[in-house]
């Protein structure tokens, strides 16, 4: 009687079959990892905007309804982001401050926080600020978004 013992392991053509696989697998799974971290990228860019931008209408709600001191000149918004951190002295308190951001966020296309300001008086499309207030902000990043619209235009 024989004893025969069977196979342990792969033959070539099994191994070589095997790495296809996972060449192909690995292959589809690289660009949809990119997609999936410029989607989270993007996601938090509008979440930044968004945080911003709410920061800039309570400064101006509580600059029309008298809460704080602001200059004529401006319409009611902040001259700047930093004023947003720092806080604005409440009219008729002399020890009281209201602060409108924690910090300035972080944009992630351009991963700083040099936002692109625009004021009142500027363009709704300027990509310059005219310095006076600040009205609304943009990414200064020149790329296009999944949806292929420029991240600056959101």
């Amino acid at each position: 009687m024989r004893n025969h013992k069977p196979d342990a392991g792969m033959t070539l053509l099994e191994l070589i079959i095997a790495c296809g696989i996972l060449l192909i697998l690995t292959g589809a799974a690289v660009p949809m990892t990119r997609v999936i971290v410029k989607r989270q990228k993007e996601q938090l860019l509008h979440q930044n905007l968004r945080e911003i931008r709410n920061a800039i209408d309570r400064y101006k709600d509580a600059a029309d309804q008298n809460l704080i001191k602001v200059e004529v000149d401006t319409n009611g918004y902040p001259p700047d982001l930093d004023t947003l951190v720092k806080g604005v002295q409440l009219s008729g308190s002399a020890d009281k401050k209201v602060r409108f951001l924690r910090k300035v966020p972080v944009d992630p296309m351009t991963n700083n926080t040099d936002w692109g300001l625009r004021s009142v008086q500027d363009d709704l499309d300027s990509t310059s600020w005219g310095g006076q207030n600040v009205f609304d902000i943009y990414s200064k990043s020149t790329a296009t978004g999944l949806d292929n619209t420029k991240y600056s235009d959101w």
